[in-house]
């Protein structure tokens, strides 16, 4: 198994991302630390090992400007973990366990070749200094705050000496600054002027002098000065020049002054993460660049530095965008090189920049993206060219393989976002090739249609041709795109003639109607050759709703369609039998068809045989029910009847079923549930009545609670059935499963794949899916034969991944 994609995006907290000089991005992820490459745009390693959400990522940059060997992270499980390179791959070398509270900031200086010295900052009102070997770690220091909060950490060496100094800005409005005498971290001095809250602080050594910047809640950065003071300066020259006051602070015998340097306001609003240009090496030396980077709630990144002639502090380059939904930006870093620099949002979303060295301008790059909480389900279009995914984070995301110019390697990217809603996503189904049905934490099922725009757009990215994608859909009727109401939760439909009656509006200061003070966020038609930044997927990649379903009770829990996508099933939560009914709705019409009342709690997952002939749902009632489809040959309207089901006592599952999947020849279908089982049955020839199903495999024992289940659309080469099973713990598992008459000996399974700790998800599986045709997504038909001896398995974790792996089925 190979992993071909994963998408994910940064934690919703300010000092989660940093930029290393291996050309390395390094952000937290849920529980996970992401490694990711923004020149081949794809994520390169997962680094597992927290049990809570990753709050902190730094690179130990090193002295000399060479690549980072070392990165630190700090996490809501209260641990710092050290990650060291060893042979190629990142390794936790180091927990440093100790705090009572969730750690939000680290930051580490190398002392020696095998001495780091780190510092976290927690809510426990403390900041714990750690010396760290490649095997121990020990806590140097703890430092208390009482009831304040330091919010970030920065440490360094002060100049002409190896003495670490550490920086500390928090709820107090002011930075502390601590140095190293006699082996404890002593406060020499506290620098006032923030009026609010500090955000962020960060040392930069430039000529023998440590410059410190500090950004704030009051919209304002402060950059300040430490040098060393040479004898003393003659006075004669007092009055001619007005001075900044001096701090002077003594280590060790030598006198240093810390000045305020400059002020800078441009920031309309909060100030959450500052960022000095890495140093370069020019020649011999290393030398650091005077340019700050800042990033703001007011959906700007400013680049900072002084003129030339006057050294006044000036805005250099201002970013972002203006209006749109989104809330700001929580941090900022820039590459080793200074030509791209990038911020990370509210929802997490990755936003960067690069400087076009020909036009001097900086423009929008492609990153990846994914959802910011639990994914809860996922499905292949039919033709297996893209999947659509939802999450708690109430949107409805869709990826498509992408092949850059020039470059061979495909990547997957999100080019399309149909549905942002104002409640969780829970499931959903494809009921055509642009056509899908999505239900959430409420009472109605929701059908949407591709608009016109993202087939064109489609057909750019992937290379085909538009008439192909289409096939048997008129173009002519389809809208252009879609637009949310100010106030509304329903996309509505946006046609050629609406885009020409948008003109902008005046802005008049005096409101005509309710209706102007509530702005639509208007669509803008996209002529796409790259995948989409994410304010176009915000405002201009939505799809048109086109119908509603009312009919349950609770909120909606799971979706199933049929092959033939004539007739999709839905149920919803359930704590009574009356509301575990399944109710059936036809596609055409959009009717609903019937109720098939049977289970006693929540039907937990549906799936129809590939034939159309039988209807399988499990329940959280230990029990699943098989429905048959009265005359599969017959025009007329879906009726189902019970086929078969288990009851109490014939249950071979204890515990609650979770998922369950259909095997292509429509013979087998399997059930995994919380009690570890996996089970295979055999419904038999489903034109008997009354008949008894019975398990026609061996109970598999997974070893933790299996939570989903899928079953290969393809066999392999010695004629068994492929498996993917999901467990709660993240781990993903490949079992072969052939029909056998000795059911005693366990021998009809096989255990064939398992994903390793770095390629698993960190929590629960939700679900997996196969992709509908064999060959890998995006390769075409160049290599048809070679193709066929892959296929494709995505699955979706409650870890806020999506993965798609490559698995070479001929090897198996």
């Amino acid at each position: 198994m190979d992993t071909c994609h994963v998408s994910c995006c940064a934690n919703r907290t300010p000092n989660v991302v940093s930029w290393g000089r291996g050309g390395l991005i390094a952000f937290g992820t849920c529980n996970s630390v992401a490694l990711y490459n923004p020149q081949e745009i794809r994520i390169v390693e997962l680094l597992n090992k927290h049990t809570g959400r990753v709050n902190a990522v730094q690179w130990v940059h090193k002295q000399d400007c060479s690549l980072e060997t070392q990165l630190v992270s700090g996490g809501s499980d209260n641990n710092v973990i050290v990650w060291e390179k060893q042979d190629g791959k990142f390794t936790a070398c180091a927990v440093c366990s100790g705090h009572s509270g969730p750690v939000c900031a680290v930051d580490a200086v190398s002392l020696s070749s095998s001495h780091l010295l780190v510092a976290s900052a927690s809510s426990d009102s403390t900041v714990k200094l750690w010396t760290c070997t490649s095997d121990a770690a020990e806590c140097l220091q703890t430092v208390s705050f009482g009831s304040g909060f330091m919010m970030d950490v920065s440490l360094a060496l002060l100049p002409g000496s190896r003495v670490p100094v550490l920086a500390c800005g928090g709820d107090d409005s002011k930075v502390h600054l601590y140095v190293q005498l006699s082996g404890q971290f002593q406060r020499l001095l506290t620098l006032t002027g923030h009026e609010d809250w500090v955000r962020s602080v960060e040392w930069a050594t430039k000529d023998g002098e440590l410059w410190l910047a500090s950004c704030s809640q009051d919209c304002l950065i402060r950059v300040w000065k430490l040098f060393a003071k040479t004898a003393a300066e003659p006075d004669h020259q007092t009055d001619a020049i007005i001075k900044m006051k001096e701090n002077i602070i003594q280590v060790s015998g030598d006198e240093f002054a810390v000045t305020l340097e400059t002020v800078l306001a441009g920031h309309e609003n909060w100030v959450y993460g500052i960022h000095w240009q890495p140093p370069c090496v020019k020649g011999d030396s290393v030398e650091q660049p005077l340019k700050l980077l800042s990033a703001s709630m007011d959906k700007t990144m400013i680049l900072w530095g002084p003129e030339e002639d006057s050294g006044m502090w000036v805005e250099l380059v201002r970013v972002g965008e203006v209006g749109g939904n989104t809330l700001g930006f929580y941090g900022c870093q820039m590459s080793p090189d200074g030509s791209m620099i990038l911020a990370h949002a509210f929802h997490g979303a990755l936003h960067l920049w690069h400087c076009d060295r020909n036009q001097g301008e900086w423009r929008p790059s492609v990153v990846i993206s994914g959802h910011f909480n639990a994914v809860q389900d996922l499905s292949w279009d039919p033709e297996g060219e893209f999947i659509i995914t939802v999450g708690s984070d109430q949107t409805t995301r869709l990826f498509t393989p992408w092949t850059r110019k020039g470059c061979s390697q495909i990547t997957w990217h999100e080019i399309s976002r149909p549905q942002i809603h104002g409640y969780d996503m829970q499931c959903l189904t494809m009921v055509g090739r642009f056509h899908f049905v999505s239900g959430a934490d409420e009472k109605v099922l929701r059908v949407f249609k591709a608009p016109r725009n993202f087939v064109e757009n489609l057909a750019n990215i992937s290379c085909t041709s538009l008439e192909k994608l289409l096939g048997c859909n008129d173009i002519a009727d389809l809208p252009e795109g879609a637009s949310t109401p100010a106030l509304g939760l329903s996309n509505k439909a946006v046609f050629q003639g609406d885009l020409a009656s948008q003109s902008p509006q005046q802005d008049s200061e005096n409101f005509n109607s309710m209706s102007d003070q509530y702005k639509e966020s208007y669509f803008q038609p996209l002529k796409l050759t790259e995948p989409p930044t994410e304010d176009d997927l915000l405002q201009n990649t939505l799809w048109p709703e086109v119908q509603k379903l009312y009919g349950h009770g609770f909120e909606m829990f799971c979706l199933a369609s049929d092959s033939a996508k004539t007739v999709v099933a839905s149920a919803c939560k359930a704590s009574k039998p009356e509301h575990a009914a399944i109710l059936l709705w036809s596609t055409t019409s959009w009717k609903r068809l019937q109720s098939l009342p049977c289970h006693s709690l929540t039907v937990t997952q549906m799936a129809f045989s590939p034939n159309g002939r039988l209807l399988l749902a499990v329940s959280r009632d230990r029990t699943w029910s098989l429905w048959r489809h009265g005359n599969p040959d017959s025009d007329t309207e879906a009726s189902f009847s019970l086929y078969a089901n288990t009851s109490k006592d014939t249950a071979v599952h204890t515990r609650i079923i979770w998922s369950c999947d259909w095997s292509s020849d429509s013979k087998y279908f399997a059930t995994s549930s919380r009690d570890k089982k996996v089970i295979i049955w055999c419904p038999g020839d489903s034109e008997c009545e009354g008949v008894s199903v019975t398990p026609c495999s061996s109970v598999l024992d997974v070893g933790d609670s299996a939570t989903a289940v899928s079953i290969c659309p393809y066999l392999c080469s010695d004629q068994s059935y492929l498996l993917a099973v999901g467990l709660e713990n993240g781990q993903i598992l490949l079992y072969k499963w052939r029909p056998s008459e000795d059911l005693s000996s366990g021998s009809d399974w096989s255990r064939c794949g398992e994903t390793h700790a770095c390629r698993s998800h960190t929590l629960m599986v939700k679900r997996l899916r196969w992709r509908p045709r064999p060959g890998r997504a995006g390769h075409g038909g160049q290599e048809r034969n070679e193709e066929r001896a892959w296929v494709q398995l995505a699955s979706a974790g409650a870890d806020h991944v999506v993965k798609i792996f490559n698995i070479k089925i001929s090897a198996l």
